[in-house]
């Protein structure tokens, strides 16, 4: 987790903070905790846009590394776009970030059709 949280221009200040081992503490039970609350959205909405507004911003720290990672283009292939396995593992997030976006329209969407403020949130809910 060195190279990743040390390079990110919004999570590096973890270290200074917590240290080594209470930055990845930090980061893990945050995710866990927006992730139960994803699976607990389900039922309460309301938990729902507070799980998928966490998992954003989460995922958009993360999301930020890839561009200052170090050696995360493979110079043996050229460069960008062939990306090295740090890269890739920081991937997915933009992947999550894509899904967490979704999930808070969906629910931002549900709780306005649900309290009558938005007479066209029907048009725009999906089935999940």
């Amino acid at each position: 987790m060195i190279p990743y949280i040390g390079n990110g221009p919004l999570i590096f200040w973890l270290y200074p903070i917590f240290g080594v081992r209470g930055a990845t503490w930090f980061l893990g039970v945050s995710e866990w905790s927006f992730g139960a609350l994803l699976f607990l959205g389900f039922w309460n909405k309301k938990l729902g846009i507070l799980a998928a507004l966490g998992s954003c911003a989460t995922f958009v720290c993360t999301a930020t590394i890839i561009p200052f990672i170090p050696d995360g283009w493979a110079a043996s292939a050229g460069g960008f776009p062939a990306m090295t396995e740090h890269v890739a593992f920081l991937m997915k997030d933009i992947v999550l970030l894509s899904v967490s976006v979704y999930l808070l329209r969906q629910d931002v969407a549900k709780v306005l059709l649900a309290t009558g403020q938005n007479h066209d949130a029907d048009a725009c809910v999906l089935s999940r």
